[in-house]
Protein backbone atom coordinates (compact mmCIF):
# COMPACT_ATOMS: atom_id res chain seq x y z
CA UNK A 1 0.00 0.00 0.00
CA UNK A 2 0.91 3.67 -1.21
CA UNK A 3 2.67 5.48 2.26
CA UNK A 4 0.80 9.29 1.18
CA UNK A 5 -2.05 10.28 -1.05
CA UNK A 6 -3.30 13.65 -2.14
CA UNK A 7 -6.93 14.24 -2.93
CA UNK A 8 -7.08 17.61 -4.76
CA UNK A 9 -10.43 18.85 -4.20
CA UNK A 10 -12.12 17.82 -0.26
CA UNK A 11 -16.37 18.71 -1.20
CA UNK A 12 -18.87 16.29 -1.64
CA UNK A 13 -16.52 13.96 -3.73
CA UNK A 14 -13.26 14.46 -2.70
CA UNK A 15 -14.16 14.90 1.55
CA UNK A 16 -15.89 11.16 1.69
CA UNK A 17 -13.02 9.19 0.18
CA UNK A 18 -10.43 11.30 1.80
CA UNK A 19 -12.06 10.35 5.04
CA UNK A 20 -12.05 7.20 4.30
CA UNK A 21 -8.78 6.42 2.99
CA UNK A 22 -7.21 8.52 5.69
CA UNK A 23 -8.10 5.48 8.27
CA UNK A 24 -5.60 3.24 5.99
CA UNK A 25 -2.60 5.67 4.28
CA UNK A 26 -1.43 9.24 5.01
CA UNK A 27 -4.18 11.44 3.20
CA UNK A 28 -3.86 15.39 2.43
CA UNK A 29 -6.73 17.47 1.83
CA UNK A 30 -5.90 19.99 -0.85
CA UNK A 31 -8.81 22.80 -1.47
CA UNK A 32 -8.49 26.30 -2.84
CA UNK A 33 -11.40 27.68 -0.76
CA UNK A 34 -9.62 28.58 2.26
CA UNK A 35 -12.98 28.86 4.06
CA UNK A 36 -13.72 25.28 3.41
CA UNK A 37 -10.31 24.07 4.92
CA UNK A 38 -11.11 26.20 7.87
CA UNK A 39 -14.67 25.18 8.27
CA UNK A 40 -13.59 21.52 8.39
CA UNK A 41 -10.35 21.85 10.30
CA UNK A 42 -13.23 23.00 13.25
CA UNK A 43 -15.48 20.24 12.84
CA UNK A 44 -17.84 21.15 9.72
CA UNK A 45 -18.93 19.67 6.85
CA UNK A 46 -21.05 21.76 5.04
CA UNK A 47 -21.81 19.85 2.57
CA UNK A 48 -23.80 17.59 4.93
CA UNK A 49 -21.94 14.37 4.01
CA UNK A 50 -19.89 13.71 6.78
CA UNK A 51 -21.17 13.92 10.56
CA UNK A 52 -19.19 15.89 12.99
CA UNK A 53 -17.78 12.54 15.21
CA UNK A 54 -16.45 10.64 12.01
CA UNK A 55 -14.67 14.02 10.74
CA UNK A 56 -12.99 14.41 14.00
CA UNK A 57 -11.72 11.06 13.91
CA UNK A 58 -10.60 10.82 10.48
CA UNK A 59 -6.47 11.49 10.47
CA UNK A 60 -6.41 14.03 7.75
CA UNK A 61 -4.35 17.11 7.06
CA UNK A 62 -5.85 19.73 5.14
CA UNK A 63 -4.93 22.64 3.82
CA UNK A 64 -5.57 25.39 1.46
CA UNK A 65 -1.68 25.67 0.11
CA UNK A 66 -0.31 23.12 -2.47
CA UNK A 67 2.95 24.05 -1.21
CA UNK A 68 2.01 22.91 2.12
CA UNK A 69 1.35 19.33 0.81
CA UNK A 70 4.80 17.20 0.81
CA UNK A 71 5.13 14.94 -2.29
CA UNK A 72 2.73 11.84 -2.52
CA UNK A 73 2.66 8.58 -4.19
CA UNK A 74 -0.97 8.96 -5.63
CA UNK A 75 -2.75 12.45 -5.98
CA UNK A 76 -6.64 12.23 -6.83
CA UNK A 77 -8.39 15.08 -8.64
CA UNK A 78 -12.25 15.21 -7.43
CA UNK A 79 -13.00 18.66 -8.93
CA UNK A 80 -16.23 19.70 -10.21
CA UNK A 81 -16.27 19.67 -14.05
CA UNK A 82 -19.84 21.96 -15.10
CA UNK A 83 -20.61 23.13 -18.48
CA UNK A 84 -20.89 26.73 -19.70
CA UNK A 85 -23.59 28.74 -20.85
CA UNK A 86 -23.49 27.06 -24.15
CA UNK A 87 -23.79 24.17 -22.50
CA UNK A 88 -20.26 23.16 -23.48
CA UNK A 89 -17.81 21.07 -21.21
CA UNK A 90 -16.21 23.46 -18.90
CA UNK A 91 -12.69 22.02 -18.39
CA UNK A 92 -11.49 25.32 -16.32
CA UNK A 93 -11.20 24.11 -12.75
CA UNK A 94 -9.97 20.58 -14.00
CA UNK A 95 -7.35 21.52 -15.69
CA UNK A 96 -6.05 24.43 -12.87
CA UNK A 97 -5.90 21.61 -10.57
CA UNK A 98 -4.05 19.53 -12.95
CA UNK A 99 -1.98 21.95 -13.22
CA UNK A 100 -1.53 22.05 -9.50
CA UNK A 101 -0.73 18.85 -9.53
CA UNK A 102 1.98 19.08 -11.85
CA UNK A 103 4.00 21.24 -9.55
CA UNK A 104 3.52 18.80 -7.57
CA UNK A 105 5.18 15.61 -8.81
CA UNK A 106 8.28 14.25 -7.69
CA UNK A 107 9.26 12.21 -10.38
CA UNK A 108 11.53 9.97 -7.99
CA UNK A 109 8.02 9.09 -6.51
CA UNK A 110 6.77 8.27 -10.09
CA UNK A 111 3.22 9.04 -8.64
CA UNK A 112 -0.08 7.77 -9.80
CA UNK A 113 -2.21 10.53 -10.93
CA UNK A 114 -5.89 9.49 -10.58
CA UNK A 115 -9.06 11.83 -11.77
CA UNK A 116 -12.42 11.60 -10.57
CA UNK A 117 -13.94 14.16 -11.94
CA UNK A 118 -16.74 13.49 -14.92
CA UNK A 119 -15.37 13.95 -18.11
CA UNK A 120 -16.06 12.67 -21.93
CA UNK A 121 -13.75 9.38 -23.33
CA UNK A 122 -10.24 10.85 -23.97
CA UNK A 123 -10.01 13.57 -21.59
CA UNK A 124 -7.82 12.11 -18.80
CA UNK A 125 -5.15 11.20 -20.78
CA UNK A 126 -5.16 13.36 -23.93
CA UNK A 127 -5.74 16.32 -22.11
CA UNK A 128 -4.85 16.04 -18.30
CA UNK A 129 -1.76 13.85 -19.05
CA UNK A 130 -0.95 15.91 -21.51
CA UNK A 131 -0.97 19.21 -19.62
CA UNK A 132 1.41 17.32 -17.56
CA UNK A 133 3.63 17.08 -19.66
CA UNK A 134 3.93 20.29 -21.31
CA UNK A 135 3.92 21.93 -17.93
CA UNK A 136 6.72 19.75 -16.44
CA UNK A 137 8.79 18.26 -19.77
CA UNK A 138 7.87 14.95 -17.43
CA UNK A 139 7.59 11.59 -19.29
CA UNK A 140 4.38 9.75 -18.74
CA UNK A 141 4.45 6.53 -17.88
CA UNK A 142 8.03 7.03 -16.33
CA UNK A 143 7.78 9.80 -14.56
CA UNK A 144 3.87 9.47 -13.97
CA UNK A 145 1.21 7.77 -14.74
CA UNK A 146 -2.36 7.95 -15.08
CA UNK A 147 -5.44 6.27 -13.58
CA UNK A 148 -9.09 6.99 -13.65
CA UNK A 149 -11.85 6.08 -11.47
CA UNK A 150 -15.08 7.66 -11.68
CA UNK A 151 -17.17 8.99 -8.94
CA UNK A 152 -20.46 7.64 -8.02
CA UNK A 153 -21.35 9.78 -4.55
CA UNK A 154 -25.00 10.65 -4.17
CA UNK A 155 -25.52 13.40 -2.28
CA UNK A 156 -27.63 12.93 0.92
CA UNK A 157 -27.44 8.82 0.04
CA UNK A 158 -26.61 6.76 3.36
CA UNK A 159 -27.04 3.53 1.67
CA UNK A 160 -24.76 4.15 -1.46
CA UNK A 161 -21.41 5.67 0.58
CA UNK A 162 -18.67 5.43 -0.58
CA UNK A 163 -17.73 2.23 1.91
CA UNK A 164 -20.22 0.04 0.46
CA UNK A 165 -20.34 1.04 -3.47
CA UNK A 166 -18.37 -1.02 -6.71
CA UNK A 167 -15.53 0.84 -7.29
CA UNK A 168 -14.43 1.34 -11.12
CA UNK A 169 -10.77 1.56 -11.80
CA UNK A 170 -8.86 1.63 -14.89
CA UNK A 171 -5.11 3.19 -15.58
CA UNK A 172 -2.72 2.69 -18.16
CA UNK A 173 -1.01 -0.31 -17.28
CA UNK A 174 -2.05 -3.46 -15.64
CA UNK A 175 0.56 -3.28 -12.51
CA UNK A 176 -0.81 0.34 -11.71
CA UNK A 177 -4.24 -1.20 -12.07
CA UNK A 178 -3.13 -3.80 -9.51
CA UNK A 179 -2.18 -0.55 -7.70
CA UNK A 180 -5.35 1.52 -7.98
CA UNK A 181 -7.45 -1.41 -7.37
CA UNK A 182 -5.46 -2.55 -4.34
CA UNK A 183 -6.10 1.41 -2.95
CA UNK A 184 -10.00 1.35 -3.41
CA UNK A 185 -10.61 -2.13 -2.80
CA UNK A 186 -9.14 -1.09 0.80
CA UNK A 187 -12.00 1.18 1.55
CA UNK A 188 -15.21 -0.26 0.16
CA UNK A 189 -16.71 -3.73 0.93
CA UNK A 190 -18.64 -3.49 -2.51
CA UNK A 191 -15.44 -4.20 -3.94
CA UNK A 192 -13.93 -3.14 -7.50
CA UNK A 193 -14.30 -3.55 -10.76
CA UNK A 194 -11.62 -3.58 -13.72
CA UNK A 195 -12.48 -1.30 -16.74
CA UNK A 196 -11.15 -2.11 -19.78
CA UNK A 197 -9.01 1.05 -20.68
CA UNK A 198 -9.34 4.40 -19.03
CA UNK A 199 -11.68 5.35 -22.05
CA UNK A 200 -13.78 3.14 -20.56
CA UNK A 201 -14.07 4.13 -17.46
CA UNK A 202 -14.73 7.90 -18.32
CA UNK A 203 -17.31 6.43 -20.94
CA UNK A 204 -19.25 4.06 -18.47
CA UNK A 205 -19.96 7.07 -16.00
CA UNK A 206 -21.49 9.60 -18.79
CA UNK A 207 -23.54 6.91 -19.80
CA UNK A 208 -24.74 6.01 -16.37
CA UNK A 209 -25.67 9.27 -15.95
CA UNK A 210 -27.64 9.87 -19.35
CA UNK A 211 -29.18 6.69 -19.24
CA UNK A 212 -30.92 7.99 -15.83
CA UNK A 213 -31.85 11.48 -17.44
CA UNK A 214 -33.41 9.96 -20.35
CA UNK A 215 -35.50 7.76 -18.53
CA UNK A 216 -36.52 10.77 -16.13
CA UNK A 217 -37.07 12.75 -19.74
CA UNK A 218 -39.88 9.81 -20.45
CA UNK A 219 -41.67 10.21 -17.44
CA UNK A 220 -41.47 14.18 -17.71
CA UNK A 221 -43.03 13.99 -21.54
CA UNK A 222 -45.30 10.85 -20.01
CA UNK A 223 -46.52 13.69 -17.31
CA UNK A 224 -47.11 16.51 -19.53
CA UNK A 225 -49.52 14.21 -22.11
CA UNK A 226 -51.57 12.88 -19.33
CA UNK A 227 -52.21 16.30 -17.60
CA UNK A 228 -53.64 17.11 -21.10
CA UNK A 229 -55.74 14.02 -20.65
CA UNK A 230 -56.95 14.94 -17.36
CA UNK A 231 -54.97 12.33 -15.78
CA UNK A 232 -52.50 11.65 -12.55
CA UNK A 233 -49.15 11.02 -13.90
CA UNK A 234 -49.00 9.44 -10.45
CA UNK A 235 -52.36 7.61 -10.48
CA UNK A 236 -50.59 5.62 -13.53
CA UNK A 237 -47.64 5.43 -12.77
CA UNK A 238 -49.02 3.57 -9.54
CA UNK A 239 -50.71 1.09 -11.80
CA UNK A 240 -48.18 0.68 -13.93
CA UNK A 241 -45.33 -0.38 -11.26
CA UNK A 242 -47.67 -3.74 -10.75
CA UNK A 243 -46.12 -5.13 -13.46
CA UNK A 244 -42.30 -6.91 -13.10
CA UNK A 245 -40.11 -5.15 -15.32
CA UNK A 246 -41.49 -1.67 -14.83
CA UNK A 247 -38.92 0.80 -14.73
CA UNK A 248 -39.37 2.74 -11.47
CA UNK A 249 -38.38 6.47 -12.36
CA UNK A 250 -40.70 9.50 -12.01
CA UNK A 251 -41.32 12.67 -13.25
CA UNK A 252 -39.18 16.10 -11.74
CA UNK A 253 -37.13 19.05 -11.77
CA UNK A 254 -33.49 17.36 -13.06
CA UNK A 255 -30.80 19.54 -12.27
CA UNK A 256 -27.47 18.44 -9.64
CA UNK A 257 -23.74 18.52 -10.56
CA UNK A 258 -24.17 14.97 -12.74
CA UNK A 259 -27.39 14.11 -14.10
CA UNK A 260 -28.06 17.56 -16.04
CA UNK A 261 -24.85 18.18 -17.09
CA UNK A 262 -22.98 14.70 -17.87
CA UNK A 263 -25.17 14.34 -21.19
CA UNK A 264 -23.91 17.34 -22.81
CA UNK A 265 -20.04 15.97 -22.29
CA UNK A 266 -21.58 13.13 -24.50
CA UNK A 267 -22.75 14.96 -26.83
CA UNK A 268 -19.80 16.97 -27.27
CA UNK A 269 -17.84 14.03 -28.11
CA UNK A 270 -19.85 12.67 -30.09
CA UNK A 271 -20.15 15.98 -32.39
CA UNK A 272 -16.39 16.27 -32.50
CA UNK A 273 -16.15 12.93 -34.42
CA UNK A 274 -19.15 13.60 -36.60
CA UNK A 275 -21.94 11.91 -34.61
CA UNK A 276 -25.03 13.85 -33.53
CA UNK A 277 -26.71 12.53 -30.87
CA UNK A 278 -30.46 12.29 -30.75
CA UNK A 279 -32.57 11.02 -28.10
CA UNK A 280 -29.54 11.95 -25.50
CA UNK A 281 -30.09 15.61 -26.21
CA UNK A 282 -33.87 15.11 -26.39
CA UNK A 283 -34.20 13.63 -23.22
CA UNK A 284 -31.99 17.09 -22.45
CA UNK A 285 -34.75 19.46 -23.81
CA UNK A 286 -37.56 17.90 -22.28
CA UNK A 287 -35.98 18.02 -19.07
CA UNK A 288 -34.17 21.50 -19.21
CA UNK A 289 -37.78 23.03 -20.17
CA UNK A 290 -39.73 21.00 -16.91
CA UNK A 291 -39.59 23.80 -14.92
CA UNK A 292 -40.42 26.44 -17.24
CA UNK A 293 -44.07 24.49 -17.99
CA UNK A 294 -44.26 23.99 -14.03
CA UNK A 295 -44.63 27.40 -13.90
CA UNK A 296 -46.91 28.33 -17.09
CA UNK A 297 -49.51 25.56 -15.61
CA UNK A 298 -49.68 27.12 -12.09
CA UNK A 299 -50.03 30.38 -13.62
CA UNK A 300 -52.45 28.93 -16.12
CA UNK A 301 -54.13 27.56 -12.69
CA UNK A 302 -54.43 30.85 -11.24
CA UNK A 303 -56.48 31.94 -14.40
CA UNK A 304 -53.26 33.77 -15.21
CA UNK A 305 -53.16 35.94 -12.29
CA UNK A 306 -50.11 37.13 -10.90
CA UNK A 307 -50.33 36.69 -7.36
CA UNK A 308 -48.21 35.85 -4.05
CA UNK A 309 -45.93 32.32 -4.78
CA UNK A 310 -44.14 31.07 -1.83
CA UNK A 311 -41.74 28.10 -3.34
CA UNK A 312 -40.49 25.90 -0.80
CA UNK A 313 -37.10 24.76 -1.64
CA UNK A 314 -34.33 25.37 -3.63
CA UNK A 315 -31.59 22.60 -3.37
CA UNK A 316 -31.55 20.33 -6.25
CA UNK A 317 -32.88 17.51 -4.68
CA UNK A 318 -34.36 16.82 -0.83
CA UNK A 319 -32.46 17.06 2.50
CA UNK A 320 -29.61 18.09 0.77
CA UNK A 321 -27.70 21.60 1.03
CA UNK A 322 -26.13 21.54 -2.67
CA UNK A 323 -27.98 24.19 -4.94
CA UNK A 324 -25.41 22.90 -7.99
CA UNK A 325 -27.46 23.35 -11.28
CA UNK A 326 -30.68 23.25 -9.11
CA UNK A 327 -34.12 23.84 -11.86
CA UNK A 328 -35.97 25.46 -9.05
CA UNK A 329 -33.90 28.77 -9.69
CA UNK A 330 -35.43 28.30 -13.09
CA UNK A 331 -39.07 28.22 -12.30
CA UNK A 332 -38.68 30.85 -10.03
CA UNK A 333 -37.34 33.06 -12.68
CA UNK A 334 -40.11 31.65 -14.95
CA UNK A 335 -42.78 32.68 -12.28
CA UNK A 336 -41.46 36.22 -12.07
CA UNK A 337 -41.64 36.77 -15.80
CA UNK A 338 -45.67 36.11 -15.36
CA UNK A 339 -45.76 38.80 -12.83
CA UNK A 340 -45.85 36.98 -9.75
CA UNK A 341 -44.21 37.99 -6.29
CA UNK A 342 -41.87 34.65 -5.90
CA UNK A 343 -40.55 34.58 -2.07
CA UNK A 344 -38.33 31.61 -1.81
CA UNK A 345 -37.76 29.50 1.54
CA UNK A 346 -35.11 26.83 2.17
CA UNK A 347 -33.55 25.89 6.03
CA UNK A 348 -31.08 23.93 4.14
CA UNK A 349 -29.66 26.15 1.26
CA UNK A 350 -26.59 28.50 1.71
CA UNK A 351 -28.10 32.36 1.31
CA UNK A 352 -25.16 33.78 0.52
CA UNK A 353 -24.93 30.95 -2.50
CA UNK A 354 -28.59 31.73 -3.87
CA UNK A 355 -27.93 35.23 -4.26
CA UNK A 356 -24.17 34.52 -5.61
CA UNK A 357 -25.81 32.02 -8.50
CA UNK A 358 -29.21 33.37 -9.33
CA UNK A 359 -29.29 36.36 -7.46
CA UNK A 360 -32.36 34.99 -5.29
CA UNK A 361 -32.77 36.35 -1.45
CA UNK A 362 -34.17 33.38 0.96
CA UNK A 363 -36.62 34.70 2.68
CA UNK A 364 -36.13 33.06 6.39
CA UNK A 365 -39.53 34.86 8.10
CA UNK A 366 -41.26 33.30 4.76
CA UNK A 367 -43.87 31.35 7.17
CA UNK A 368 -44.79 34.70 8.64
CA UNK A 369 -47.16 35.50 5.92
CA UNK A 370 -49.88 33.77 3.20
CA UNK A 371 -49.86 33.37 -0.18
CA UNK A 372 -51.96 32.45 -3.36
CA UNK A 373 -49.79 29.81 -4.28
CA UNK A 374 -47.35 27.42 -2.39
CA UNK A 375 -45.27 25.32 -4.73
CA UNK A 376 -43.60 22.55 -2.91
CA UNK A 377 -40.68 21.96 -4.96
CA UNK A 378 -38.43 20.33 -2.64
CA UNK A 379 -39.74 18.50 -0.50
CA UNK A 380 -37.30 18.58 2.98
CA UNK A 381 -38.14 16.37 6.03
CA UNK A 382 -38.28 19.80 7.60
CA UNK A 383 -41.67 20.43 5.76
CA UNK A 384 -43.17 17.22 5.52
CA UNK A 385 -43.38 16.64 9.30
CA UNK A 386 -46.25 18.77 10.64
CA UNK A 387 -47.22 19.65 7.00
CA UNK A 388 -51.11 19.64 7.61
CA UNK A 389 -50.68 22.69 9.95
CA UNK A 390 -48.05 24.35 7.98
CA UNK A 391 -49.51 24.40 4.34
CA UNK A 392 -52.50 25.21 6.10
CA UNK A 393 -50.90 28.18 7.43
CA UNK A 394 -49.27 29.17 4.32
CA UNK A 395 -51.84 29.30 2.03
CA UNK A 396 -54.52 32.33 1.70
CA UNK A 397 -57.92 31.00 0.99
CA UNK A 398 -58.70 29.68 -2.16
CA UNK A 399 -55.03 29.60 -2.49
CA UNK A 400 -53.52 26.98 -4.85
CA UNK A 401 -50.98 24.21 -3.53
CA UNK A 402 -48.74 22.98 -5.81
CA UNK A 403 -47.18 19.40 -5.03
CA UNK A 404 -43.99 18.60 -7.69
CA UNK A 405 -42.95 15.21 -6.30
CA UNK A 406 -46.87 13.85 -4.85
CA UNK A 407 -44.80 13.99 -1.20
CA UNK A 408 -47.90 15.18 0.47
CA UNK A 409 -51.11 13.34 1.27
CA UNK A 410 -54.39 14.78 0.66
CA UNK A 411 -55.38 14.94 4.30
CA UNK A 412 -52.28 17.38 4.84
CA UNK A 413 -54.22 19.89 3.07
CA UNK A 414 -56.89 22.51 3.91
CA UNK A 415 -60.13 21.79 2.27
CA UNK A 416 -60.62 24.75 0.62
CA UNK A 417 -57.32 24.59 -1.30
CA UNK A 418 -56.61 23.67 -5.04
CA UNK A 419 -54.54 21.25 -5.08
CA UNK A 420 -52.47 19.65 -7.92
CA UNK A 421 -48.86 17.65 -8.91
CA UNK A 422 -47.61 16.50 -12.16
Amino acid sequence: MHKRVTVVGIGYVGLPLAVALSHHVEVWGLDIDQRRVDELKAGHDRTGEIEPDRLAAAPLNLTAQPAECPPSDIYIVTVPTPIDGDNRPDLTILLAATRTVAGMIDPARRPIIIYESTVYPGVTEEICGNEIVTITGLVRGRDFVLAYSPERINPGDREHTIDKIIKVVSAESPEVLDEVAALYGAITTGGVYRASSIKAAEAAKVIENAQRDINIAFMNEIAQILERMDLSVWDVLAAARTKWNFLPFQPGLVGGHCIGVDPYYLQHRAQELGYEPRVVIAGRAVNDGMAHWVADKLHSQRSEKAGRVLVLGLTFKENVPDLRNSKVADLVSRLAAHGHIVTVHDPLADPGEAFHEWGLTIDPDAFDARYDSVVLAVPHRAYLDGAEDLFASLLAPGGTFVDLKNAVEDRSMPRQADTWSM
